[in-house]
């Protein structure tokens, strides 16, 4: 996940440093795409994995193979639509993600995704696969996928864009030709799965299995949806606001741009760290070892907390220094990457928290919860307060909304786990042996 995240921050940089500021907000309008086909995968990759481990750790075998043949028929099914609807209508995907047709950030969002949406089906199935491939038993295998896919993006970047002069459209062909890459490692794990055998006659949907795997995935699945809407509600709010400011339109897009991109190496962290434990709380608890459910959320907890508070002291020290790794500006436009940086992001630590939390419930199967999780930070908090504090206090609303929301958030999803850890203990008997 680390690496996944650096190379998105190598594009950044490419795109930042040949293209320029507008390159940088071009970029963020298309942002929302990734977010939608990550969120997808992880409705079919979780659920499946989380469905697969639990049934393995209840020695319900039938079962958990169903759960897969169902996953991957689903994921590649999903990447297939999400590929047909993104072609049909990505010119008013680039307008609804806050990029105004008579403007000049606009042409160059339609060059991005114009190639881009070819490679983002492949990126579906790689994510889907993922935690399957690590509930299987195999994380170095799948970070394998994530890694050749990540050099190889950074080394196209370097080739289309400089010596091939290709701009743009060449960083977004080494995007799409990562990706594809990526899911070519993903299928041919698949003949080598170790629980079981997958044969291609085998695969297929079932209702029950689907609704199974759906049910558990939905969590991370809404909480990648509120992540695209805020990120489709932010742009469209600094658009408006700053242009009512000195700052203008494009240097807002482009700084929240950035700035996103920065906050993926710390989720992505979390993300990780939280996905590598979803078949140790799944399997665990159908194990009934409840105390090892416990202990490595705690775990998991104290780790991203920690990334978190590194973080914020990178972003509150060095503002200025990390938005000119992403190439140079106006003293305007660093003006306001340093108070973004600083006020946006101000409580970056509590958001690796929320990451932990949704797998946490999700992998356990609670998923009543982990939907409420999904829910906090993006839609009962931010988005309306991305809406409402802009009114009164113009673009400075907009950067308080993100760290009240953070605070609200983590408050909520601690409550939540306390309460989750209080039912475990009166479960019954829990193993201690190791």
């Amino acid at each position: 996940m680390l690496v996944g995240a650096i190379y998105n921050i190598t594009d950044q940089i490419f795109i930042g440093h040949v293209v320029g500021m507008l390159g940088n907000a071009a970029t963020n309008i298309v942002f929302p795409t990734v977010t939608l086909t990550t969120g997808i995968s992880m409705l079919f990759g979780i659920g499946t994995a989380s469905n697969f481990s639990i049934n393995q750790g209840a020695g319900r075998i039938e079962e958990a193979k169903k759960y897969v043949h169902t996953g991957i028929t689903g994921a590649a099914a999903a990447g297939i639509i999400t590929g047909l609807l993104l072609f049909v209508f990505k010119s008013n995907i680039v307008e609804l993600c806050g990029a105004d047709p008579a403007g000049t950030v606009y042409p160059l969002a339609i060059t991005y995704l114009s190639v881009t949406m070819f490679g983002l089906p492949f990126h579906l199935f790689t994510q889907a696969s993922a935690p399957l491939i690590r509930a299987d038993g195999s994380p170095a295998y799948s970070m394998l996928c994530m890694v050749e896919g990540a050099v190889l993006n950074v080394f196209l970047d370097w080739l289309f864009m400089f010596p091939m002069g290709m701009g743009l459209r060449g960083a977004a062909i080494a995007t799409a030709v990562s990706q594809f890459s990526s899911c070519m490692l993903a299928v041919l794990y698949y003949p080598r799965f170790k629980a079981f055998r997958i044969r291609f006659r085998d695969l297929g949907i079932s209702t029950k299995h689907l609704t199974g795997s759906m049910r558990a995935g939905i969590p991370n699945f809404i909480n990648h949806m509120l992540m695209m809407s805020t990120n489709i509600v932010l742009n469209n709010v600094l658009a408006t606001y700053g242009a009512l400011s000195m700052y203008g339109s494009e240097i807002p897009l482009a700084v929240s741009g950035i700035a996103q991109k920065c906050s993926m190496i710390m989720i992505s962290f979390a993300v990780g760290i939280s996905q590598g434990c979803q078949p140790i709380w799944g399997f665990n608890l159908g194990a009934k070892n409840y105390d090892r459910v416990k202990a490595t959320y705690l775990r998991a907890f104290g780790a991203a907390f920690a990334v978190g508070v590194l973080f914020f002291f990178a972003l509150q020290t060095f503002p200025r220094e990390i938005i000119s790794f992403f190439g140079t500006g106006t003293e305007m436009y660093y003006d306001f990457a340093e108070k973004y940086l600083k006020i946006y992001m101000m409580f970056v630590f509590f958001q690796n928290i929320q990451p932990v939390t949704i797998m946490y419930f999700s992998a356990t199967g609670n998923n009543r919860q982990g939907l409420l999780v999904s829910l906090s930070r993006q839609g009962l908090f931010l988005i309306p307060l991305l809406v409402i504090l802009p009114r009164f206090f113009g673009i400075n609303g907009i950067l308080a909304a993100s760290p009240i929301s953070d605070t609200m958030a983590f408050i909520m999803s601690v409550s939540m786990v306390l309460l989750s850890f209080r039912r475990l203990s009166t479960l019954g008997p829990q193993a201690v042996e190791e």
